[in-house]
């Protein structure tokens, strides 16, 4: 027994000796381009994440006649610290199309959502939805359109 933990313990040293002596040479694999970005990126997230604000979250257009096209537009402000990003806007189903500043807005800048809802073989009571996928502390932000589309008629 006493063999076996002199060797195990032999072994160990070995090793530790053995991985160490390579640690000189650690500071020569740093890339410095590499190191430069971290720096820039650590201090954009010691500002915080983007905020946004919106004028609106829902907007109900009321009743409409089936075939007709809703539009409307939903201001937005970033009123973070840091650059807003909003990468995706997805509406909640095909009829639902969105367009959304693909720059990024400045802290204090206001920027545009227009959405088009294209109410054909819609009839009824309607809510449909727009996903932002943002940088934002939760990440995405929902918009909502709701209202009525009285159904054509039949002939």
């Amino acid at each position: 027994m006493k063999k076996i933990t002199l060797l195990v313990l032999a072994i160990t040293m070995v090793s530790f000796f053995t991985a160490c002596k390579d640690g000189a040479d650690a500071a020569k694999k740093i890339n410095k381009e590499n190191l430069d970005q971290a720096v820039n990126r650590d201090a954009e997230i010691k500002k915080g994440t983007a905020s946004i604000t919106f004028d609106k979250k829902t907007y109900d257009f009321g009743t409409v006649n089936e075939g007709d096209i809703v539009k409307t537009s939903f201001t937005i402000t970033n009123s973070g610290k840091t650059d807003l990003v909003i990468t995706n806007a997805q509406g909640s189903c095909g009829c639902t199309v969105p367009e959304w500043p693909k720059a990024p807005i400045k802290p204090g800048e206001t920027g545009e959502i227009k959405v088009k809802f294209n109410t054909s073989g819609k009839p009824n009571r309607q809510q449909k939805t727009v996903t932002l996928t943002t940088n934002t502390e939760s990440g995405r932000e929902v918009l909502t359109l709701k209202g009525s589309v009285t159904p054509k008629q039949k002939s």
